[in-house]
C-alpha cells in the first residue's frame, strides 16, 4: 500500500516541481511578523503553549534525544485540542544517518499516515555521508505530498549547510529550516543565522531554534531579517525536557521581545 502511495505521490510531486519553476516562486511570502513555534510532548503542553500565545507547536517524543516521532494518536488528540497549526516530527531513531532499510520503509509509511492527518506538516532530516540524503528525503516527501516539510538540526551536521540550502530549495515542499546558528559565542550564532537566512530566501524561512531565550531573540529581531523563533525548555517549568510547558512562561516571552 505504501508504495502505491507513494508513487502517486511522486507524480503529484513532479507537477508541483514543475508549477513551482514556472511560476518562478509558488511558496508562501515571507513573514514579516515575529511567529513563535513552542514543542509540545503531550496535549497539556499544546494546550499551555495556545494559552501562552504560541503560532504553531512542533510535536515530539523523546525530548531528551532532540525529539523523535510522536505517536500519531497523541497528534490526533493535539489537533482535536488546539487551532493553532502543529508540526510533526519524523525522526525513528537518534541517527541522523538511517542505513537500516527496515527503518527507512517505517519513515515512509509514518510520512504517509501524517499525510492523511492533514497538519501544516513534518520535521525531518536525513544525512548520507557528510550530505543530505536526497533518495530518503525525497521518498519521504512523495509519501506525504500534501504536507509541508521543516528540515530539522540535522542541517548542523551537513558539511556545506550554505550549499544544502540551494539544494533542499529543490523540494517545494521544504518551506524552513531549523537550526541554532551551530557553535560559537552569541555574536557567532547571531552571524551564521543571518548568513543562513540570506541564502534561504525567498524560498525558504529559517526557523531559528535551540538555545533560544530572550536575549538570543531579541538580537536576532535587531541584527537579522529572522521573524521565526522555536523555543523548548525555555518556556518549561523546570526549564528541563523533562518540563511542562508553561502558558505564563510563553506570554512572558512573546511580550519580552516578540509583541
Amino acid at each position: 500500500m505504501v508504495d502505491a502511495i507513494c508513487s502517486a505521490g511522486c507524480a503529484e510531486y513532479r507537477i508541483r516541481v514543475i508549477m513551482n519553476k514556472a511560476s518562478g516562486n509558488s511558496s508562501e511570502t515571507k513573514q514579516r511578523r515575529p511567529l513563535l513555534e513552542v514543542i509540545a510532548c503531550s496535549v497539556a503542553d499544546a494546550i499551555a503553549a495556545e494559552a501562552g500565545g504560541a503560532d504553531r507547536l512542533e510535536i515530539i517524543s523523546h525530548f531528551e534525544v532532540g525529539g523523535l516521532t510522536p505517536p500519531l494518536e497523541l497528534v490526533r488528540e493535539i489537533t482535536a485540542a488546539v487551532r493553532i497549526p502543529v508540526r510533526v516530527m519524523l525522526r525513528e531513531s537518534e541517527n541522523f544517518q538511517v542505513d537500516d532499510d527496515a527503518e527507512r520503509r517505517r519513515l515512509w509509511e509514518l510520512a504517509a499516515e501524517m499525510d492523511a492527518l492533514r497538519t501544516d506538516g513534518i520535521v525531518c532530516g536525513f544525512l548520507r555521508d557528510g550530505g543530505i540524503d536526497h533518495g530518503l528525503l525525497a521518498r519521504v516527501l512523495a509519501c506525504a505530498p500534501h504536507t509541508k516539510a521543516t528540515f530539522h538540526r540535522a542541517f548542523e551536521e551537513l558539511r556545506d549547510p550554505i550549499a544544502a540550502i540551494s539544494q533542499l530549495k529543490k523540494y517545494p515542499q521544504a518551506d524552513r529550516i531549523l537550526t541554532s546558528g551551530g557553535s560559537g559565542n552569541l555574536r557567532q550564532k547571531v552571524d551564521c543565522l543571518d548568513r543562513c537566512a540570506r541564502a534561504a530566501g525567498p524560498e525558504i524561512t529559517i526557523l531559528a531554534g535551540g538555545g533560544m531565550t530572550d536575549d538570543f531573540i531579541r538580537e536576532l529581531r535587531e541584527k537579522t531579517s529572522i521573524r521565526e523563533f522555536h523555543v523548548g525548555t525555555f518556556v518549561r517549568v523546570p526549564a528541563a525536557a523533562s518540563g511542562a510547558v508553561s502558558a505564563e512562561r510563553v506570554r512572558d516571552l512573546i511580550n519580552a521581545c516578540l509583541s
